[in-house]
């Protein structure tokens, strides 16, 4: 059922330990984008079963946050061993249901590998710190106190991942949180649930206790409202749009729970007049267009100086029309579908409004005859008017909208224009110019002569404004998901 692809068959819900068909007998079809064709139907869960899903979790939840760090540790240590031994497998599923080619869904499995393995050395370094009582002069008698603080579990961690990374991202919720002690309710994307699936049975197989992490599938008006409403669940890490991001938000807020949300992004990728072309083109195609560009890091805005404008422009277009189109477990394809038809009706929607504009073409802007599959060429645009759609609105799709600007002020101005702050670019010969203007553009991350869409797991990791609130990345999530408390020990003689 959930051993690999699933050829036609039909996944299960995880709740409480037990693996189990949706109450309801409903279930949604998985497409392969490649190909258009189903590769399996994934459960729908009840509000009833996501209330279940939780409540599974808050029964272990105190049995789970005593369980000592070693013992944590070692669990996920097995679980990236499994992993290590199933990635192949993993890659060709991650293929199939999101359409990532399979060279890239490699490093995600491989990737996720390192999540594990980095959120169990992280438990050796989650603690709380020690204070010099009598530095303090009230309250009275502080030179007889001893003050630290620890670290508790936060209580039931719902994850509600995205399709584009549906094992890794999902990943950097689940190992920190269990890290942490927290059990977990994970709700991965309908698109591609078969990954998330999997994942869990190898942590089950590893030995996580049932009931540390339930795996509940549906949509989210249903199934993922009734997650961040449930009394028991304390905090909500999300990776998805910004417009579902800021609802989870608003109805987590409510209750004062905590969230982590990784949101959308605008990144912009900005090239000055110094900047080698040679090293320049290459890294662009890479931002632009791994995974089709539907990365929430991708390189979506391409801000070049008007001296050095025409010539990138022209080398950026010849190798994007060279990159090779094709079904994602093809070993040649270097740019696969979209996730579904609807992505590519949006992105071609906003490649024609850009046209209209008076926006260039200069590769791409249509759709390849490649079968059923959800296909777009990588398109590069030119003399992109700063208010076309394509430069306000994230496409999630292969456009790389070429926007011209005069100086530095200017390239800081447009880069900031958007809502969204999560990941920047710079390239230039000048160090010291390139970090002035990191300094200046909004983003939680900016790289100077590297590509937007870079990501250090172990990191930190998340935007500002629009694109984020709170970070991941193993270390800060564990510390989001974890209360501090503080202990004072009075040892004065009575």
């Amino acid at each position: 059922m959930i051993d690999g692809i699933p050829a036609g068959g039909r996944g299960a819900l995880l709740i409480g330990g037990t693996w189990r068909p949706p109450e309801s007998g409903e279930y949604l079809r998985v497409i392969d984008p490649s190909t258009g064709e189903p590769i399996g139907e994934a459960p729908i869960a009840s509000r009833d079963e996501a209330k279940a899903a939780v409540d599974a979790a808050a029964a272990v939840e105190e049995s789970w946050g005593a369980t000592p760090g070693h013992v944590r540790a070692r669990l996920l240590r097995a679980a990236a061993e499994r992993l290590r031994d199933d990635r192949a497998t993993m890659a060709a599923l991650i293929a199939s249901e999101v359409g990532k080619p399979i060279a890239d869904a490699r490093v995600e499995a491989d990737r996720a590998v390192g999540v594990f393995e980095l959120a169990a050395e992280e438990i050796r370094h989650l603690g709380g710190e020690s204070y010099p009582a009598d530095a303090y002069e009230r309250p009275a008698g502080n030179e007889h106190r001893f003050l630290f603080s620890v670290r508790d579990p936060i209580g039931v961690v719902v994850a509600i991942g995205p399709f584009n990374f549906p094992l890794n991202l999902l990943s950097h919720k689940i190992a920190p949180a269990l890290a942490a002690g927290n059990p977990v309710v994970a709700k991965p994307t309908s698109a591609a649930p078969f990954t998330a699936l999997r994942l869990a049975k190898h942590l089950a197989d590893a030995g996580l206790p049932p009931g540390v992490l339930n795996v509940v599938v549906g949509p989210g008006g249903a199934v993922g409202n009734t997650l961040v409403d449930h009394p028991k669940t304390r905090l909500i890490t999300f990776t998805g749009s910004t417009e579902v991001g800021k609802g989870i938000a608003e109805r987590a807020g409510r209750a004062a729970k905590r969230v982590i949300l990784e949101m959308g992004g605008m990144d912009p990728f900005v090239v000055l007049e110094d900047a080698p072309l040679d090293l320049v083109v290459p890294a662009a195609i890479r931002g632009a267009f791994a995974y089709s560009g539907q990365v929430c890091t991708a390189s979506k805005r391409i801000l070049v100086q008007d001296s050095v404008a025409e010539q990138f422009a022209k080398a950026f277009a010849e190798k994007a029309g060279a990159l090779k189109v094709g079904k994602a477990l093809d070993e040649s394809t270097e740019v696969g579908p979209l996730i579904d038809v609807a992505a590519v009706d949006r992105v071609d929607a906003m490649v024609e409004e850009a046209r209209s504009r008076s926006a260039k073409v200069l590769t791409g802007g249509r759709r390849p005859e490649l079968g059923k599959g959800s296909f777009y060429a990588p398109t590069v645009l030119d003399e992109v008017p700063e208010e076309a759609r394509v430069v306000r609105e994230e496409p999630f799709g292969p456009v790389a909208p070429v926007v011209r600007f005069r100086d530095v002020d200017d390239a800081v101005r447009i880069a900031n224009s958007t809502p969204y702050g999560l990941q920047a670019a710079v390239y230039t010969r000048d160090i010291a110019r390139g970090f002035a203007l990191a300094r200046r553009i909004r983003a939680g991350g900016v790289h100077l002569n590297d590509p937007t869409n870079l990501r250090w797991d172990a990191l930190p990791f998340g935007g500002v404004r629009d694109s984020g609130l709170g970070r991941e990345g193993l270390r800060w999530a564990m510390q989001e998901m974890t209360e501090v408390k503080l202990i004072s020990v009075n040892y004065a003689t009575p």
